[in-house]
Formats: C-alpha cells, structure tokens, sequence
C-alpha cells in the first residue's frame, strides 16, 4: 500500500473541507449552508460529470470493453443487497436488514465525484461510459431491497404498501439525481467536443471548488448522524467498514477479469464499495416505512462515506495499481 497516495489524498482541498465541516458541528459552530444552496450544488456536480462522461463517452464508442462493465454494475447492485441482507436479517430484523441492503447495493455519486477528482490529480484517465454505469446501479439495489423487506419483512400482505409499484418503480428510476446524469450525459454524448468546449468554463474550470462546498456540506451533515450510529451498536458499526472492504476486493476482482484499465477500475470498485444516502433512503421512507432511518443513513453517512473519500480511494487504488503492474 502505498501511504503517500493515503496521505496526499487527506491533505486535497475537498477532503479537508469535509473534516472542517464535521468539526464545525462537533465543536458546535453555527456554520451552516442553506440547503437551495446545497441542492444547486449537487446539481452542478451531477450535470458536470454527466457531461464530462458523455463527452468521453462520444471518444470512446460502443464496444464490448465499454458496455461489460455496464452490466457487471447492473449485477453487483443486485447482489450486494442479497448477501447484506442474509448476514444482517437475524441481528436486526427483515425490515431493517433489507433497507440497509439496498442502502449498500446503490451508490453514492459523491464518492464517485471525489474518485474522478483523484483520478485526475493523478493524472489517469477513466471513460465516460462509467457515468452510464454509476447510473444504471442506483435502481436494481432499491427494487431487490423492497422485493425482500415484502417477501420476508413484517408489512401486511394485504396493505397499500405491498401494491404501490407505480410510486417505488418511478423513484428508483426517474428519481431527479439520476435524471439529471443520464440526461446530461446524452446531451455531452450528443453534442462531443463541440458542445464540451461551449460548456467547459462552467462545467470543468469551477468544479473542484463547488465539491470542496458540497464536502464541507456533507461534513456538518455526517458529523450531526454520529449520536444515531453510536446507539446503533458496534456490530453495525464495524459491518459499515468492512463492508466497503469486501465489496471492494471482489470488484477488483472482476475488473482484473473484464481487462478495465486502472482508471475504469478504481471507478468500478468505488462504485460496488459505496453506499447511497440520498435516493435509497428517500425510496426506503415510502415502501418499507418499518425500517429505521437511524440505522442505515447513518451506517452509510457518517462512517463508510467518509472512509471511502478518505482512506478508501487511495487504498483502492493502490491494489489496482499493484496488481495491474
């Protein structure tokens, strides 16, 4: 492992603004970032890596090389969510085990924001086509997970929530975020380098200044969550960091098997080794209403995202980067 990777990473603009903003709640300041300001954020980041890929996207093609880490993806975020679930459902209940399974087969758009950040301080390239891919995993982790909190939870067969397809099916797939990603993405896919070159003042030059706000955000939020995780119990605890490490060495794993490059690579693994905080739990409120948000927003927010943006990605990357060579 190589601790200067480790390092230079915790010392980045973004990742210490993140610190800064968990310290400012823990040490109690008023700092605060309206949230209209925080969603334009988001949006800005959402709208600028799906232009980006889209772009690289319309360089590359479609080839065998690009679409079979699309359906790898696809697969993953089926799977994690099966065996989450059957590790956790006899400690804490079919209802809560399935929320926080599809919690850990979705993905965090953030991490991978921060993952291409680092990407390119390193200087390495990555293809557009894992933009399509961070999309395309949001959806499957939130049906399986609402299949199993029905099959195995403790919701009456015969309630309302059992038959309300049409609401869950469009929050996992035209939910606004991802809306937003695979839309700009069409459009960079579109347009190429001319419609890149009309937007890159906006969407490139201003963009590691908006994630180093957005982190600062995230930070007064995860700091804020870590009362909940700490009545959760410490096997939850421990399961929100191994968890990641597992996932992580299997998408390795397969990305070793589908020849990715090293780029394509750490952005595959961060995807499989994340975990959602914003689409899932919003799906999460509305069908499996018995599961307990304090368990896994915070499992997901206040533990395995910081330790991916900070220790995970360099970690990751530096397997990679032993193996490949």
């Amino acid at each position: 492992m190589d601790a200067s990777l480790i390092l230079g990473n915790l010392l980045t603009p973004p990742i210490l603004l993140f610190f800064v903003g968990m310290g400012a709640t823990l040490l109690r300041s008023d700092l605060d970032i309206p949230q209209p300001i925080t969603r334009g954020l988001s949006l800005y980041l959402l709208f600028a890596i799906g232009m980006h890929g889209g772009v690289e996207l319309s360089r590359s093609g479609f080839h065998v090389a690009t679409l079979l880490p699309l359906g790898a993806g696809v697969v993953a975020s089926a799977l994690v969510p099966l065996v989450t679930f059957a590790v956790l459902r006899r400690r804490v209940g079919a209802d809560d085990a399935a929320a926080i399974a599809a919690t850990y087969g979705s993905i965090s758009a953030v991490t991978f924001i921060t993952a291409s950040s680092f990407l390119e301080d390193q200087g390495v390239a990555f293809g557009g086509h894992m933009v399509a891919a961070m999309a395309l995993m949001e959806s499957p982790a939130i049906l399986v997970g609402v299949l199993l909190a029905r099959r195995f939870g403790t919701q009456p067969s015969a309630g309302p929530a059992r038959r309300a397809w049409g609401p869950l099916l469009r929050e996992a797939l035209l939910n606004g975020p991802v809306f937003l990603l695979l839309g700009s993405l069409i459009v960079g896919l579109v347009t190429g380098e001319e419609g890149w070159a009309a937007v890159k003042p906006f969407a490139y030059d201003p963009f590691k200044g908006v994630l180093c706000l957005f982190l600062l955000d995230m930070g007064l939020i995860a700091a804020r969550r870590l009362d909940a995780l700490r009545r959760s119990g410490l096997f939850l605890t421990v399961f929100a960091l191994v968890l990641p490490l597992v996932a992580a060495a299997c998408a390795i794993g397969a990305a070793k098997l589908m020849r990715l490059q090293p780029g394509d690579a750490l952005l595959f693994t961060v995807l499989c080794a994340s975990a959602s905080y914003i689409a899932v739990p919003a799906a999460m409120r509305v069908a499996v209403p018995r599961a307990n948000p304090s368990l896994y927003l915070p499992m997901s927010l206040a533990l395995t995202f910081p330790f991916n943006i900070a220790l995970g990605i360099p970690l990751y990357y530096s397997a990679i980067r032993a193996l490949w060579s």
